[in-house]
C-alpha cells in the first residue's frame, strides 16, 4: 500500500514537472486550431442553415397534397369542385354562391376550422378549373411571395 502511494505521488510530481517544462500551447498551435475550426464552420454551418427552409418547402408540398385530398372528397360528395371564387374556404364552410354543393359534409373537409396559410405566411392560390387542363390548381409562391423564383423562392404547384 505504501509503495503504491509513493508511486502515485512520484508520477504526479513527474507530470507537474513535464507540464511546467512544456508551458502549454504555442501561438502557432492555437492559430492552426482556430483556422481548422473556421474552415469546418464554413463547410458545416451552411448545410444546417438550409434545413429549416427545406422543411418549409416540404411542409408546403404536404399541405397542397392535403388540400387535394380534401378537394377530391368535396367532389365525391358534391359532384363538383369549388369554383375559383368559392376558393379553398369551401373546404371549411359550405359555399353560399352558385354552384352550391348538393351533399356538403357539414363538418367540413379539413380538420382545422381556419384555412391554413403557407409556411411563409401567404395565402394559397386556388383556381378551378385550372389553367393546365386540371380540374383545379393549388399553388404557393414560395418564400419570396412572388411569381417564379428558384430554390426556396420557387413556386410550389399541385400540378
Amino acid at each position: 500500500m505504501r509503495h503504491a502511494l509513493k508511486t502515485l505521488i512520484r508520477r504526479a510530481a513527474d507530470t507537474a514537472v513535464r507540464m511546467k517544462e512544456n508551458g502549454g500551447f504555442t501561438l502557432i498551435e492555437l492559430m492552426i486550431v482556430i483556422a481548422i475550426i473556421g474552415i469546418l464552420s464554413i463547410i458545416v454551418v451552411p448545410r444546417f442553415m438550409d434545413i429549416p427552409q427545406k422543411a418549409r418547402v416540404e411542409a408546403a408540398k404536404q399541405q397542397i397534397a392535403a388540400f387535394g385530398l380534401a378537394l377530391d372528397r368535396y367532389n365525391l360528395d358534391s359532384g363538383i369542385y369549388p369554383t375559383t371564387e368559392q376558393g379553398l374556404a369551401a373546404l371549411i364552410e359550405k359555399p353560399n354562391s352558385e354552384p352550391a354543393p348538393m351533399n356538403y359534409n357539414e363538418g367540413g373537409y379539413l380538420k382545422k376550422k381556419d384555412l391554413p396559410k403557407d409556411p411563409w405566411g401567404h395565402d394559397y392560390i386556388y383556381r378551378s378549373p385550372g389553367d393546365h387542363g386540371n380540374d383545379y390548381e393549388i399553388m404557393t409562391l414560395g418564400a419570396d411571395g412572388r411569381d417564379g423564383g428558384e430554390g426556396v423562392n420557387a413556386d410550389i404547384k399541385s400540378w
